[in-house]
């Protein structure tokens, strides 16, 4: 039986605001930190605002089946995703993990703060992000190289150097990203190195790549410091995570004369007041996996971690570390947010009632994908740049966009996540107006 024609007025469906079926509301996830934040910024959008539904439903959700012979004759399964939510502004642009954690929800958020992030330095990127359920040290390496062959051919129908370019995440690298890069690339038949970013320089990857996340951070947290009398010369600074992000950024600050006095990672937490040798951890982290074990330092409970007095805190692991448990806690003046979503909206709240500075991560951890841009356009050019040049151009990107968040955070008398926000999600939803529907 045919269903009544709706009433004058009255739409055939459900409401804009409700959610998508295949979401339940209870169940959110990190995707419902991220609806928060949209939702705080939609006053400030003015006539753009009409189209903010945009934000709150990703353009495309592919789940894909990934089964591989594993090593002892069996045949495994994984899940993997790829979601692109907004690519309004140019092909969607975004990492790929392996974590046993991987989650839709998981996803669908990070690839959201990718359109975010992407706007917010202004590179004519949309957002996307993409993933695997797996825990990849329980494989060997064939059956990772054979796990990510297939994942890769599975999105393969939704990737390209003009439609969706992946780059690393947790536990992905150089050399996922050259088993992608070919995979890619015998499926249509040409060499396309451009199809992913954060490949090895020898194929077409970029200098200064593996470092950028975490050269931005170190950036953008120098410039808010500028901003609120803080001295970096002096800084105690805390890292949760010490591998490409919060690593790198640790080794910059102390070069500036920071004391390194706590890291936290999936191994453990150590702590010494005087400051760490980061060179020495960095290599004991390569050596072996972990900051657990390093001789010079004292262990600390891993929940005494949020309990040390520090003026920095760079939480450069996973997201919903910072939550309202916590929160109240942490001494810290500022947090620089290495990692995606590591702070729940609650635990922001809290932060701005106790006057700690959070430079959000996306602006302060964009200097990945600042770099990866970098990396795109002198694939297409095939022509390469030296570090030195990359380094300053990502330096003036960074500057340039954090100023421009100040301002705006200090116009509207808003925290600077919400400020990023603002200005992202203006450029985002023009873009979007400009283009307008089709058909």
């Amino acid at each position: 039986m045919s269903q009544a024609p709706a009433a004058l007025g009255e739409s055939p469906i459900a409401p804009a605001s409700s959610l998508p079926s295949y979401l339940q509301a209870d169940k959110l996830g990190p995707w419902g930190n991220y609806l928060q934040q949209v939702d705080r910024v939609i006053p400030h959008l003015g006539n753009l605002a009409r189209w903010a539904e945009t934000l709150k439903r990703p353009k495309r959700i592919l789940i894909v089946d990934i089964p591989i012979h594993m090593d002892d004759g069996t045949v495994a399964h994984f899940e993997g995703y790829r979601v692109q939510h907004n690519v309004s502004r140019g092909p969607g642009k975004g990492g790929v993990r392996f974590h046993q954690d991987v989650t839709l929800s998981e996803v669908m958020a990070l690839s959201a703060w990718m359109s975010v992030k992407n706007a917010a330095v202004n590179v004519p990127y949309g957002g996307a992000k993409g993933g695997i359920r797996v825990d990849p040290k329980k494989l060997s390496r064939g059956e990772l190289e054979r796990m990510t062959r297939r994942y890769t051919s599975e999105i393969g129908i939704i990737i390209g150097p003009n439609k969706d370019i992946p780059a690393p995440d947790v536990n992905t690298n150089e050399q996922i990203m050259a088993w992608m890069m070919d995979t890619y690339s015998m499926n249509t038949g040409s060499t396309s190195t451009g199809v992913v970013t954060g490949k090895p320089v020898d194929l077409g990857g970029s200098l200064g790549r593996r470092e950028a996340t975490g050269r931005g951070v170190f950036t953008v947290g120098t410039e808010a410091a500028r901003h609120i009398g803080l001295d970096i010369a002096t800084a105690r600074v805390a890292v949760q995570g010490f591998g490409n992000v919060g690593g790198v950024a640790g080794k910059l600050f102390s070069e500036t004369g920071a004391r390194i006095i706590a890291v936290q990672d999936h191994g453990g937490t150590i702590f010494r007041e005087a400051g760490l040798d980061v060179p020495a951890l960095l290599q004991h982290v390569t050596d072996t996996g972990s900051v657990a074990g390093f001789a010079d330092a004292e262990v600390l409970a891993d929940e005494k971690f949020w309990d040390v007095d520090c003026d920095i805190l760079i939480p450069a692991a996973l997201e919903q570390q910072i939550t309202a448990e916590n929160a109240g806690r942490i001494k810290a003046r500022m947090i620089i947010e290495g990692a995606n979503g590591p702070t729940t909206p609650a635990a922001d709240d809290i932060l701005q009632e106790r006057n700690v500075l959070v430079v959000p991560d996306v602006i302060a951890n964009a200097g990945g994908v600042t770099v990866s841009y970098f990396e795109w356009v002198q694939d297409f050019s095939s022509f390469f740049w030296d570090e030195e040049e990359i380094n300053a151009r990502l330096v003036k990107i960074m500057k340039t966009a954090f100023a421009g968040v100040w301002q705006v955070a200090q116009e509207k008398k808003v925290s600077l996540r919400t400020a990023t926000f603002i200005v992202a999600c203006q450029r985002i939803l023009h873009t979007r107006e400009l283009r307008g529907l089709y058909p």
